[in-house]
């Protein structure tokens, strides 16, 4: 009978261990996935008009950009604040998006958006992730590729969803709800 109990003791602890492995790898697949993967939100700030300090400034444009319904062949230079919140009052700025985006679609407003998110505040500062794609602004969501980075986001790849909070239609400044989705 002792043998018998021992034996069952040791199946018990043994099928235990096996359950407990089988778990830990079952945890580790989901964290081997998502290892290095980092989510978060900011606010894009596009003041195109309003004030006498502009962040964003038509450089160039086709001679029909004027009288395009889509302002087709029209570039524009941005240096847009990055803040914590969707309003000055309740967010902090932590960096600038630069680069340019042009109008490149006749029939909507869809642009080619070419940026870096350049971070100069908060636990991404001193680092950047470039961004490049189609951002079809009427559309809910539009989603952008991440091409690459520096810093915390050297060798980074992902992608950006932007949501429009504010069209700026009365205030001249844009609000864009970026979520980022990046592995460096």
């Amino acid at each position: 009978m002792a043998a018998t109990t021992t034996r069952s003791r040791a199946a018990s602890t043994t099928l235990l261990l096996l359950l407990c492995a089988a778990a830990l790898l079952a945890s580790g697949a989901t964290a081997a996935d998502d290892n290095g993967f980092t989510t978060f939100k900011l606010y894009f700030h596009d003041i195109v008009a309003g004030t006498s300090s502009p962040t964003a400034v038509r450089i160039a444009q086709a001679a029909s950009s004027n009288t395009s319904s889509t302002s087709f062949g029209a570039v524009v230079a941005i240096d847009d604040p990055l803040t914590t919140g969707p309003t000055s009052a309740s967010g902090t700025e932590i960096g600038r998006a630069q680069g340019t985006y042009t109008f490149a679609d006749q029939k909507t407003f869809g642009l080619l958006m070419v940026m870096n998110f350049v971070f100069t505040g908060g636990e991404h500062n001193g680092s950047t992730l470039s961004i490049v794609g189609r951002n079809e602004v009427l559309s809910d969501v539009r989603e952008m590729s991440i091409v690459g980075g520096s810093g915390k986001f050297r060798m980074a790849r992902g992608y950006v969803q932007a949501h429009t909070i504010d069209s700026g239609a009365t205030s001249g400044e844009t609000v864009v709800q970026y979520t980022v989705n990046v592995k460096a």
